[in-house]
């Protein structure tokens, strides 16, 4: 056992997780090419329709559309203004198109982590075997660090946006999974018993009460989606996609303290005003 306790692991004695990390990926490289390919095709679609959205008005259009959608989730008036005075903050430092670059790789993560994630998180709700088959899995997605996501999402999708896209869904779609399965599976059981006495079916017992009492988690998961999809944004840079942490990695790469606190503190801006327009509280 002394092979174990060596800096120098014989070559025979290294278990090989990174050569079959390694093969398991070339398989998929190989076999499937088509796959990722129409994955790709259907992320740019995504990206480019929510870029032209953010970009094609001119930018005070879209600041008042978004201040009109605060007020509909939250109807404050504040809320409002802290929305608008930031976005016209991010105007006025001339990181509009930044923005809404990194926006758009935000609202695709939280297009496909919620299409992903919630679905998941009830069926995991239902049958905890199934949950606990999957806790391992997620906790491995959330806790490996973000960058080596960039590796195979380099070799199966190139450069650009849409490796970005698909690291940041790896590593954020943890959260809305963990969170909706909380919340539907925190449903009070006389809500249940209740439903099922008034012969609820299944489906309409989901929808009608358990996705209801969820709503506050599952509203927490996007917001947690929308913060992870953020810290994601500088790393996502390193493969070619644009937005706000382009112009952090150049600050690093100049060692320019001016052009990285201002950009560094774009996306706290942007990561402020998401979470005040999406923020749910559980009424009492």
């Amino acid at each position: 056992m002394t092979w174990l306790t060596q800096q120098d692991i014989p070559m025979g004695g290294k278990i090989p997780v990174g050569d079959a990390a390694a093969a398991v990926f070339i398989w998929l490289q190989d076999n499937g090419a088509l796959a990722f390919d129409a994955i790709s095709v259907a992320m740019e679609g995504l990206i480019d329709g929510v870029l032209w959205v953010l970009q094609t008005p001119n930018p005070l259009i879209v600041i008042a559309v978004l201040v009109a959608l605060t007020w509909g989730l939250q109807r404050n008036w504040k809320t409002c203004l802290f929305v608008a005075l930031g976005f016209l903050f991010i105007l006025n430092q001339g990181y509009w198109e930044e923005t809404t670059e990194s926006l758009t790789l935000v609202l695709a993560a939280c297009v496909v982590c919620m299409g992903i994630g919630v679905p998941i998180g009830i069926a995991a709700a239902h049958r905890p075997r199934l949950y606990a088959a999957m806790r391992p899995v997620l906790d491995l997605m959330q806790t490996l660090p973000p960058f080596v996501y960039l590796i195979p999402a380099i070799i199966f999708f190139g450069i650009g946006m849409v490796p970005g896209l698909m690291a940041t869904v790896i590593f954020v779609v943890p959260a809305p999974i963990r969170l909706t399965h909380l919340g539907i599976s925190s449903t009070p059981q006389p809500l249940l018993e209740a439903a099922q006495a008034f012969g609820g079916t299944p489906s309409q017992t989901l929808w009608k009460v358990e996705l209801p009492y969820a709503l506050p988690q599952i509203m927490a998961g996007l917001n947690q989606t929308i913060m992870l999809s953020l810290s994601m944004v500088v790393i996502a840079a390193l493969v070619g996609a644009d937005g706000l942490g382009v112009p952090v990695v150049r600050a690093l790469n100049r060692v320019d303290t001016a052009l990285g606190f201002e950009s560094g503190f774009i996306i706290v801006v942007v990561a402020i005003i998401l979470d005040r327009m999406l923020k749910m509280e559980r009424k009492s």
